[in-house]
């Protein structure tokens, strides 16, 4: 199919984003009765860009930082950790009630106690970002970049960050960028700013090579009829969510792919996890199966990152949607937001069910 990756590029992958720190419970205890916690460094965007890095590739990180902040510093040396390179100014905290990093506070459920995300967001340094702080003949000209892929959480941010990530993909198509847009639609993102995201939203989409998302993520976000929520068993839907993906290339015709994930939540142990893309005129569906589940958070972003690695790879069509299915299963096995595997190898064993030992 006509995926041309810019060559000489010194990064598989890139995305703007605004990083920050989660806090779990250990041992899949509620917050409210928790003593101690796990913190790891995240953002739905960077989470993406996981799967490459952890498998050689050079990926990329648009962001801010506090200067002087502990937070900041535990942030970098995490992505440095994880094969992640950063750009970012560093801006000023202004005080205790100035800027941060966001904090996000969630469990991990168990059984039919589901998981509770509780976002701490105020004064968030990311929601500053702006063109203006990067230099983007070096990034895009210079350095060269694959794959920009650009999440709904950061584009829904701020009016700042929507139109930061509006220019950047401008930028990236002007420079021979392929662009991920995962729609990552959040309601009290797009409170009294519907209209406005909208425009937004349908812009990027329109620049974009590969559109991601649920059947509310599409349906919210861009407007794009699909079936309602609730109702038949997953399996049985599989026909309306293709309809809901003919509708967006309707719209988006130079769109090269379409992918959704599926899920049904059994339990917070339990799920159904499937999915299908529609790519050069071929569709290609994962049938939902069962997939025992540690922490939920992070699976959407490991499926985007397995697909984009597969495009990055040059693999087939039908093989991007199988690694991404097995890397978002792999990243529900995790207490990080990220998969992280060891090697291709691991991925293709989770894809095929082989859990045995290897030695």
């Amino acid at each position: 199919m006509g995926i041309k990756l810019r060559e000489n590029s010194k990064y598989a992958i890139a995305c703007p984003t605004s990083m920050g720190v989660r806090i779990t419970p250990v041992d899949r205890q509620p917050v409210q009765t928790s003593h101690m916690f796990y913190m790891q460094a995240t953002s739905a965007e960077s989470n993406v860009l996981n799967i490459a890095s952890a498998l050689g590739e050079n990926a990329l990180v648009l962001t801010k930082f506090v200067k002087g902040s502990v937070i900041s510093t535990f942030i970098k040396n995490e992505l440095r950790s994880r094969n992640i390179d950063y750009v970012g100014a560093e801006i000023d905290q202004e005080g205790p009630w100035g800027y941060r990093h966001q904090f996000n506070i969630a469990d991990s459920g168990y059984g039919l106690r589901g998981p509770r995300v509780q976002n701490d967001r105020a004064g968030e340094v990311g929601r500053t970002l702006s063109i203006s702080d990067f230099d983007i003949p070096e990034i895009f000209g210079k350095d060269g970049i694959q794959i920009l892929h650009i999440s709904g959480l950061i584009a829904a941010l701020s009016h700042e960050t929507s139109l930061f990530c509006l220019e950047l993909a401008k930028a990236a198509k002007q420079y021979g960028t392929l662009i991920s847009f995962d729609l990552n639609y959040r309601a009290s993102f797009w409170i009294d700013r519907e209209e406005e995201l909208r425009s937004v939203f349908t812009q990027i989409a329109s620049l974009s090579d590969f559109l991601i998302g649920n059947e509310e993520d599409f349906q919210l976000a861009l407007g794009v009829e699909g079936p309602e929520a609730g109702g038949k068993v997953l399996a049985d839907k599989i026909e309306a969510f293709k309809g809901m993906i003919e509708n967006a290339r309707k719209v988006y015709p130079n769109v090269k792919a379409f992918a959704t994930t599926l899920r049904q939540v059994l339990s917070a142990n339990e799920h159904m996890w499937g999915a299908i893309m529609l790519a050069d005129d071929t569709w290609y569906v994962e049938e939902p199966r069962e997939i025992p589940v540690l922490d939920r958070i992070g699976g959407g972003d490991g499926f985007s990152g397995g697909m984009l690695y597969g495009v990055i790879k040059g693999w087939e069509p039908k093989k991007w949607l199988q690694f991404g299915w097995a890397t978002g299963c792999m990243a529900a096995t995790l207490l990080n937001d990220y998969a992280q595997p060891a090697d291709e190898a691991q991925v293709w064993s989770i894809y095929e069910g082989n859990a045995r030992v290897k030695r």
